[in-house]
C-alpha cells in the first residue's frame, strides 16, 4: 500500500487524474439522447482516460525497462487518442462552449511534458530483453544473444518436491 500511496503523490499520476476528472466533467455535457456519441465518442475518452493512470501505476509497479515502455506506449496512444476525441467535438453542435475541451488538450499537453521526463528516468539496465524488439533499451537488438540464454537450469533440481528424502 506504501508504493501505491508514492505513486499517487507522483506529478504525472496527479495531472494523469486531473485529466481523468476533466474527461469525466466533459462527457457530461453531451446528451445521452446523443446514442451514437454516447456510444463511439464518450465510451472512448473515458476509456483512454481511465488508461493514463492505471497505466501509470502498472509501469511504476513493473519496474522492468521493456514493461515500462510498454505501459508508456500505451499511455501515449491514450492520451493521443483522448486528446483527438476531445478536439473532435468542436464540431458536434452538442457542445457549445469549447473552453472546456481546450482545458482538457491543454492539460493533456502539460502531461506530456511529464511524460517526456518519466521516461527519460526509466533504468535501461534493469531489462528483459524483448525478442520482439520494440521495448529494448538503446544498443539491445532482438535478434542478440540473451543474456540468459546460457545460465544453467534443472528444473528437477530447482523444483524438488522432497518425495526423495522420504526413501
Amino acid at each position: 500500500m506504501e508504493e501505491l500511496d508514492e505513486i499517487h503523490k507522483m506529478p504525472i499520476y496527479q495531472k494523469a487524474e486531473q485529466i481523468f476528472k476533466l474527461t469525466e466533467g466533459l462527457v457530461q455535457i453531451i446528451p445521452e439522447e446523443n446514442v451514437f456519441l454516447q456510444e463511439t465518442t464518450v465510451r472512448f475518452m473515458i476509456e483512454n482516460a481511465f488508461t493514463i493512470p492505471s497505466k501509470i501505476a502498472g509501469a511504476e509497479g513493473g519496474d522492468l525497462y521493456d514493461l515500462r515502455m510498454e505501459n508508456a506506449a500505451i499511455i501515449r496512444k491514450a492520451a493521443r487518442e483522448l486528446s483527438v476525441y476531445a478536439g473532435s467535438l468542436r464540431y458536434e453542435e452538442v457542445v457549445a462552449n469549447t473552453d472546456y475541451i481546450d482545458l482538457l488538450r491543454t492539460t493533456i499537453d502539460e502531461f506530456r511534458l511529464l511524460f517526456i521526463d518519466w521516461v527519460a528516468g526509466f533504468d535501461k539496465w534493469n531489462y528483459i530483453k524483448d525478442s520482439w524488439g520494440l521495448f529494448n533499451p538503446p544498443g539491445v537488438d532482438a535478434h542478440d544473444k540473451d543474456p540468459d540464454s546460457d545460465i544453467p537450469f534443472d528444473p528437477d533440481e530447482y523444483f524438488e518436491s522432497g518425495d526423495e528424502d522420504d526413501e
